[in-house]
Formats: structure tokens, C-alpha cells, sequence
């Protein structure tokens, strides 16, 4: 496994680790603010293992597809960018 996605890895491993935290503070009725800080811990962890994909798929698939002659292909990866980028604002 590359060592970009075995970070990534990690960070999902503590993001549902930490997510597990959230929901017995939540089930156990623990302040609103603490039970708020975490989340946004499990959010940021998330978004650091999206962007590491997004680095990974970049460096790798897209870069081999601008690479290829499949003109196909490489408007297909474009729109696959496109649509994710999309979806990462919303």
C-alpha cells in the first residue's frame, strides 16, 4: 500500500474511532459544546482523508489518463474531477 493511502486509511480508522466517541457522548447526554468540538475533529479527519485521495487520484489515474491518447478517457476523468469538486462545496 503507498503511504499516502495508508495515511489516509488512518485518518478514516480515527474518524470512526472518534465518531463511536461522539455518538456514546451523545447517547450519554454530555454537553452540547464538548459533543460539538469532537464532531468537527471527526469532520476535519474526513476532509484531510478526502483530500489525501483526491492528491493520490491526481498524481496517479488522472495523471496517467492526460498522459494517454483516449481523448474519451481523458474528458471521462475531467467530468469525474469536476463532479467531486462539485460535491466537496455543497
Amino acid at each position: 500500500m503507498h503511504e499516502n493511502k495508508a495515511k489516509t486509511l488512518i485518518n478514516f480508522k480515527k474518524a470512526v474511532s472518534l465518531l463511536n466517541k461522539v455518538i456514546q457522548m451523545t447517547e450519554d447526554r454530555k454537553y452540547c459544546v464538548d459533543i460539538m468540538q469532537q464532531n468537527l475533529a471527526v469532520m476535519g479527519l474526513l476532509k484531510s482523508a478526502h483530500h489525501m485521495l483526491l492528491e493520490n487520484h491526481l498524481n496517479t489515474c488522472f495523471r496517467n489518463a492526460m498522459a494517454a491518447k483516449n481523448e474519451k478517457l481523458k474528458q471521462e476523468m475531467t467530468d469525474e474531477i469536476l463532479k467531486v469538486t462539485k460535491l466537496t462545496n455543497k
